[in-house]
């Protein structure tokens, strides 16, 4: 079994929730005004469905169905690489980790089993409980709920509706990050 490494790990934040909690909503927010103060911000984002990511009868999907490992489309603009596992397993978080170039913040939705520390959506009228209670891994709820009486306190609860209040924390803790891997192992 392959594990991140610390370092890698450093910079590593899983944003987690279920599905209709508002994941993508608050990312979007924060990653553009992260993008807006020069950080780089990488993002991972998991799905248990087969990938369709350009249409069927196109050149690149047509020379990956003739049997090519990996394609990559490129332009001007951006490139993609479409690699197909053809039943070998899934990459482990690592190795998706390691395709990715450098970046002062590598955000992940889902990976919801992985010992990272996480960020968990929390919606209220969701119909399921939250996760945090069960998942020590849990460092921050950004929720529409008031904070818990039973919340420890090292979890840090913000308000889902002030992502400005969520974007602070997050600043704070990529200035943290930064600092841990500033120093000697």
């Amino acid at each position: 079994m392959h594990h991140a490494s610390s370092a890698t790990l450093r910079q590593v934040l899983g944003v987690i929730g279920t599905s209709g909690s508002g994941k993508t909503t608050l990312l979007e927010f924060l990653i553009a005004r992260l993008a807006d103060r020069g950080l780089k911000v990488n993002v991972i984002k998991h799905s248990h469905h087969d990938l369709e990511l350009e249409p069927p009868r196109k050149d690149s999907a047509r020379l990956r169905m003739a049997g090519a490992a990996e394609v990559m489309v490129a332009s001007p603009f951006r490139y993609a690489i479409v690699h197909e596992l053809r039943g070998a397993p899934e990459p482990t978080l690592e190795q998706q980790l390691a395709r990715l170039s450098p970046a002062d913040l590598t955000l992940l939705e889902g990976f919801k089993k992985y010992p990272i520390d996480k960020l968990e959506v929390y919606r209220r009228g969701q119909g399921r409980e939250p996760l945090y209670p069960h998942d020590p891994h849990v460092v921050a709820v950004a929720s529409d709920l008031p904070r818990p009486a039973e919340l420890p306190d090292s979890t840090v609860w913000l308000d889902l509706n002030a992502p400005l209040d969520v974007l602070d924390w997050l600043l704070a803790l990529v200035e943290k990050k930064r600092a841990d891997l500033s120093l000697p192992a």
